[in-house]
């Protein structure tokens, strides 16, 4: 099936003064028509970078230097201002971390999600207008007539959040972006918005990419996985795949970090080590190398392409988490075997070990 949208070789770099800042180095990115995508890692890895991007939204002083961004066979890099602002909204949406910064406190909600189809030309004034009513309802806004009448600051977060959501799909989009919709929510408002936007990718066949570091929302939305970090893309694959059978140690220790209800009494979650690196000064080889468990002689020095481990699963590591014997283990003195035979000496904890692979 072609792609609707496909990154290639993407790199978005600032030039600061304390050098040049890697936020996206050479990713790449693939959604299908009415599919459901996750990009996830921890802050600073590069998610909402990436989708500004896409979109063309990068901040100054920042820049995209490398790559391809291709829309349903357009190229996006190449697009003039009126074709960038068609593409925006019509064709790929975004909706933003808070609602209640992108939604102006002192216009009605419904005079903005009607300015939104008005601004892009898809729909007359007229229509715009009349529509808006329609649109709070399929986002589950009650009495919608009435809502689409009051500022911002009347709406609860769950209920901003949804006519973000609304606003988004206004134009009808083959692709919708969702950067950390659920932030700052209680579980049970996150829950309704999930199953919005299921429902929305179900019954309208919209294409998301959902940005989020909660992987537990991945896995109750998403049908394929995209894992950050540093800027780059170290883990991707079917969601089932990756929670079943996680593959780089990031992606591993990222799932043995949150609660499990099949998990023993008594037992304790997985603390990451360490920070994520300084973008303007990135360790040599592997960039998660300073602060994983599992690393091998060539980590320190190489790093790694993104290797096929599975059908449609890929890791950027010099190790197979396959590979490691019992990694739950507090002593984890086992070797661990390498991608590579010639890969060199297991170090653990920043130890050499005295077992050789």
């Amino acid at each position: 099936m072609p792609a609707i949208l496909e990154v290639k070789g993407l790199k978005t770099q600032f030039l600061v003064r304390g050098g040049v800042v890697r936020a996206v180095d050479g990713i790449d990115l693939r959604v299908n028509r009415g599919e459901t995508v996750g990009i996830v890692g921890e802050s600073g890895s590069g998610k909402s970078m990436t989708a500004l991007s896409i979109l063309r939204l990068v901040p100054e002083p920042g820049k995209i230097v490398e790559g391809s961004i291709t829309f349903d066979g357009r190229d996006v890099l190449a697009m003039n201002r009126d074709e960038l602002r068609k593409f925006r909204g019509n064709d790929v949406s975004m909706i933003f971390q808070d609602p209640m910064s992108s939604l102006n406190p002192v216009l009605k909600v419904g005079y903005q999600i009607e300015e939104a189809m008005k601004s892009h030309d898809r729909f007359s004034a007229e229509e715009s207008k009349s529509r808006v009513p329609m649109l709070l309802r399929r986002v589950r806004i009650p009495d919608a007539d009435r809502r689409a009448k009051e500022f911002p600051h009347q709406f609860s977060g769950g209920m901003r959040q949804r006519a973000m959501i609304a606003m988004g799909l206004s134009n009808e989009p083959d692709v919708l972006i969702a950067d950390e919709p659920t932030t700052a929510l209680d579980v049970t408002v996150q829950a309704q918005i999930l199953q919005q936007l299921r429902d929305l990718n179900r019954e309208l066949g919209t294409a998301i990419v959902l940005i989020t570091h909660n992987m537990a929302v991945v896995a109750n939305i998403c049908t394929w996985v995209v894992v950050m970090y540093a800027g780059r893309v170290v883990e991707q694959g079917p969601t089932a795949e990756i929670f079943r059978s996680p593959q780089h140690p990031y992606t591993w220790s990222l799932l043995r970090s949150i609660p499990r209800i099949d998990e023993k009494l008594g037992g304790k979650l997985l603390t990451i080590s360490g920070l994520p690196p300084d973008l303007t000064n990135l360790p040599p080889g592997c960039k998660f190398h300073p602060r994983c468990r599992f690393t091998v002689d060539r980590c320190f020095t190489e790093e790694p392409d993104l290797f096929n481990v599975g059908p449609q699963h890929e890791s950027r590591c010099w190790v197979q988490m396959d590979n490691v014997p019992d990694p739950d283990s507090d002593l984890r003195e086992a070797p661990v075997v390498p991608l590579e035979e010639d890969a060199g000496a297991l170090v653990i904890a920043g130890e050499e070990s005295a077992a050789a692979v």
